[in-house]
């Protein structure tokens, strides 16, 4: 395999596996590389029994900042729940286990990115074949994990719209937009690959009808003075 086509695709895989790893970190560990971000403009909301003015979705656990800026987060699982709620309680609701569960899925992309990665390292052809496809099943399990980065955002961002009197703007954090730059540097790498195998064989396939080519006018170059003589 050509070291032209082969440096893009590790320099790719390198860059997507050190974002996803971030963000496979995410809150609390991470505060700042959270899935989804709801500010209270009001600041009349409770989560946690605290009245805060932001609450962050990470992949491991929710953390909300009250009004001095003090960080109050749960206990680091797979899986947790939410309950946002105004200041007499009268409006709840709540952010179930069932839409962060899936989070999860984040690590796993991150692993198999690493493997993809160290098969990108060697030359053989057969090794590098096998990375591509890895790039391909990476991109697809971070697609994944995309997928249920933005379920969670519109259910967020459609439970508080209907908490009254919190004031709720939710947005996309920064491990949103970072999963997304991961994904497409996979399927670079995936496609980089597969064009220097492509390329790898139209120049095979070219040297042997050029040299029967140059076979051809050297005998028949030679049979001239043959008949000459």
């Amino acid at each position: 395999m050509s070291r032209v086509f082969c440096i893009p695709g590790i320099i790719f895989l390198f860059c997507a596996f050190v974002l996803s790893f971030l963000v496979s970190i995410s809150t609390p560990f991470l505060p700042a590389l959270d899935i989804a971000r709801v500010h209270f403009e009001n600041q009349q909301a409770l989560v946690f029994g605290d009245q805060v003015t932001e609450t962050r979705f990470g992949i491991w656990s929710p953390c909300s900042y009250s009004n001095e800026g003090a960080r109050t987060c749960q206990a680091a699982g797979h899986g947790y729940s939410v309950s946002i709620s105004n200041l007499d309680r009268e409006s709840v609701t709540t952010i179930g286990s069932s839409w962060t569960r899936g989070l999860a899925v984040h690590p796993v992309a991150t692993a198999v990115i690493f493997i993809a990665l160290c098969l990108s390292l060697s030359t053989h052809v057969t090794v590098t074949l096998i990375s591509s496809l890895t790039s391909f099943l990476a991109a697809l399990l971070t697609l994944i994990a995309f997928a249920i980065d933005i379920a969670l955002f519109v259910f967020v961002r459609h439970e508080t719209r209907d908490v009254a009197d919190i004031g709720a703007n939710t947005n996309t954090a920064p491990g949103f937009w970072l999963t997304f730059v991961s994904l497409l540097l996979c399927l670079l790498a995936g496609c980089t690959v597969c064009f220097g195998r492509r390329r790898d064989r139209m120049s095979d396939a070219s040297y042997p009808a050029a040299t029967t080519e140059t076979k051809t006018r050297r005998t028949g170059f030679l049979a001239r003075f043959r008949r000459r003589n």
